[in-house]
């Protein structure tokens, strides 16, 4: 449970469907909602029906946005949708996903899940100050227009998809795109495929999506993931594939943050169940840094499965710490320090049942800048905890990322300049161990190369960053 007050976040999350004479709009509603958890400040769906695209969109969370008149408005064959957590740009209504845009007598909307690291580049060379664009995504949209303009018109929008080809190889950095034409709907994947994108069949169509689950929750059936360096094009005539990068440049590396916290647990990455993968996180860290105790306690909710590995795999009993507040909106906008130190009490409150005089295992999935995790361990202490024991399932966070989380500057990452020893007198805890790095990717990917992004775990960018 990473940080309140400046919570880890990932960009956001995609999804799109192509199927006619279905109820578009509520299909992506619901697999908007399945991807609720990879961004809750703003949401929006675009609707084509052949001839128009129509995009609503708002701040706020799917399930405040939209009401079933809102949905019944957008009638057409096929639609995108996005929610979206800002880690480029402004939180505001103008920076809501998806983007529109017309050039050339032909019209697409765009929503995107990662970061560029050539936006200001890029925006240089489209002739775009500062104040003319809100995000990467703005930008990629805007590329995509001019190229447009710039070419021969052409009839039912073939120009088109050249024309988003181009603009691909002009990016650098992370994006899953869907792309929503009146002709067809387009799911891309940057070459070393650091945001996660897959490709589901109904049975009066298709679906791409960030995150299986959201597959599952429409009655998609997972065909595969849209492969690094991908480009799919769903239409009448079925999927098309188009690859326009050389081998030599595709190279897999999927954020290791997709498996340790963002992903839900009920779904699959890389052929691995999230779930599996953060249990066995959980074993491999009770047979590295094993704890003298009376009971493992996770700190709710990704660090659940892992606590459970560490259980087994200790012979410890597992009891449940903390009761997690569901219904809690985003915290970190209380306007005191003070006040967010008390609305850490509104999310989580501690069962002192199982506390009280205990020495605790108490399992956490990362830190990153520590100042809600201390509040956390103070409330443990004050339900009467003996002995705290904290336990990781990552390495240290040392650096900051620039493929899609909100965590560019490295001065608030507090394992950038405090050894582990110092990192846990911060804590207030008696023991404090980190996941190896070799022993965290070996539980991911058991015995292959799991294809991971470890840049803010080691300082390894897989791309030049300017």
């Amino acid at each position: 449970m990473p940080d309140n007050e400046s919570e880890l976040r990932e960009a956001c999350g995609v999804f799109g469907v192509w199927a006619p004479e279905s109820p578009v709009s509520h299909t992506v509603y619901l697999g908007l909602f399945a991807l609720q958890h990879r961004g809750q400040e703003s949401a929006g769906i675009a609707v084509s029906d052949g001839a128009k695209i129509w995009v609503d969109k708002d701040m706020g969370l799917v399930s405040t946005i939209f009401d079933d008149h809102r949905l019944r408005a957008l009638q057409g064959h096929s639609a995108i949708g996005h929610t979206r957590y800002s880690t480029t740009g402004a939180s505001s209504w103008v920076n809501s996903q998806p983007v529109y845009r017309t050039a050339a007598n032909q019209h697409f909307a765009l929503a995107h899940n990662g970061n560029l690291v050539n936006t200001a580049e890029l925006a240089a060379e489209a002739g775009l100050e500062p104040g003319d664009f809100g995000s990467d995504s703005d930008v990629a949209a805007t590329l995509l227009a001019d190229e447009l303009s710039a070419g021969v018109p052409e009839p039912d929008g073939e120009a088109l998809i050249p024309s988003f080809l181009k603009v691909l190889g002009r990016l650098r950095g992370a994006y899953s795109f869907v792309m929503l034409t009146d002709h067809c709907l387009v799911g891309a994947r940057d070459p070393q495929g650091f945001r996660p994108l897959f490709l589901g069949r109904l049975e009066n169509g298709w679906v791409l999506a960030s995150e299986t689950p959201a597959l599952d929750v429409v009655g998609a059936e997972v065909v595969r993931e849209v492969e690094p360096g991908e480009v799919v094009v769903i239409s009448d005539t079925g999927v098309a594939s188009h690859r326009i990068f050389p081998d030599r440049a595709v190279a897999p590396r999927l954020c290791s943050f997709e498996y340790v916290y963002f992903a839900r647990p009920d779904g699959y990455l890389g052929g691995q169940n999230v779930h599996r993968v953060r249990q066995r996180m959980g074993e491999a860290l009770a047979r590295q840094a094993p704890a003298p105790a009376d009971y493992v306690v996770p700190i709710p909710e990704s660090s659940i499965p892992g606590a459970q590995g560490y259980a087994n795999a200790s012979g410890l009993p597992y009891v449940d710490g903390f009761i997690k507040n569901r219904y809690i909106g985003r915290t970190f906008i209380a306007p005191t320090q003070e006040l967010r130190r008390n609305a850490v009490r509104i999310k989580l409150n501690p069962i002192r049942e199982n506390i009280e005089g205990r020495r605790l295992v108490v399992i956490e999935d990362s830190i990153v800048r520590a100042t809600t995790l201390r509040e956390t361990m103070r409330m443990l202490r004050g339900a009467g905890a003996a002995e705290i024991h904290l336990r990781v399932l990552s390495p240290p966070y040392r650096w900051p990322c620039f493929y899609g989380m909100n965590t560019t500057d490295r001065s608030q990452l507090i394992a950038a300049d405090k050894e582990v020893e110092e990192i846990r007198d911060y804590l207030g805890a008696e023991s404090l161990a980190y996941l190896d790095i070799d022993v965290m990717t070996e539980a991911i990917s058991p015995g292959g190369d799991a294809g991971l992004c470890t840049a803010c775990l080691t300082g390894d960018y897989p791309t030049p960053i300017p």
